[in-house]
């Protein structure tokens, strides 16, 4: 048997949210050269255009759709719309999601609310409106992007962390009631990746030392470096693949052994 075989994606429909940029964007280019035809979403036509050309300019012909992931009758009727004009979705990958750095006691629960709402209701909700077709076909592949705070703590990111460890028991959920369908449900869990986001924690001080952050970061994982978006792109090519078909509820944390390192004793 030829085992390469198994992580194709060939023939395979793959929803990445918010895949205009960024992480979702490295995953879907991983995704496109495994053979899958990839489709994202974004809240603005604005972002999706942008996205489309980006893809355009790696060789992908996406297909960018408009929709806010919190607005459950508008998922639906996007979810719909792709399986009319695509197909049926094989793969989903739930990665839009926001962070507000605020420390706990100062944040208001509207913006609390604000991360559950993207960060946890959104994967909800386009989960449930992906899940019948993919019950009908008989697979179906969803993975969750659920972040180290699903595992942590740390001091301004408590909607985040509340929000990324809700989503690590849905995954643990999905799995429990759909995997007699054939429906695998994991979650990936992203270490400190460099993106656009996190480059203010990176950029050099005045006197051309690095960030506290940075450092501190740099220190703790035993790879000694950041993570880059391209190195997600190979767990989410398993997760989506039939490689992964008896792996179901599990996170895989992609973190340079972060998890695993109690850190350089004092000098």
């Amino acid at each position: 048997m030829d085992y390469i075989k198994n992580y194709s994606l060939e023939g395979k429909v793959a929803l990445i949210t918010g895949a205009s940029y960024g992480i979702g964007f490295a995953i879907a280019k991983a995704m496109a050269g495994a053979g899958a035809t990839i489709v994202f979403n974004d809240i603005k036509q604005e972002l999706v255009d942008k996205g489309i050309a980006a893809y355009a300019a790696e060789g992908i012909k996406a297909h960018g759709y408009v929709c806010d992931v919190t607005d459950e009758d508008g998922v639906n009727a996007t979810v719909a719309k792709i399986e009319q004009e695509v197909g049926v979705i094989d793969i989903l990958v739930n990665n839009a999601g926001i962070i507000k750095r605020v420390p706990m006691i100062e944040m208001a629960a509207k913006d609390f609310r604000q991360v559950i709402d993207v960060d946890l209701n959104a994967p909800f909700i386009v989960s449930k409106a992906v899940i019948p077709s993919m019950i009908k076909k008989g697979h179906g592949k969803i993975i969750n992007i659920c972040s180290m705070m699903s595992e942590f703590g740390r001091e301004t990111v408590s909607a985040y962390a509340a929000a990324k460890g809700g989503l690590k028991m849905l995954t643990r959920n999905i799995c429990s009631e759909y995997g007699e369908y054939n429906i695998q449900c994991n979650g990936i869990g992203p270490g400190y990746i460099a993106t656009p986001q996190t480059a203010p924690l990176r950029e050099k001080q005045a006197d051309g030392s690095r960030h506290p952050f940075d450092q501190f970061i740099v220190s703790k994982t035993p790879a000694g470096r950041w993570g880059e978006a391209s190195d997600l792109g190979g767990p989410a090519v398993f997760l989506a693949s039939d490689a992964s078909d008896f792996v179901n509820g599990q996170i895989l944390y992609v973190d340079g052994g972060i998890q695993a390192y109690i850190g350089k004793q004092p000098s």
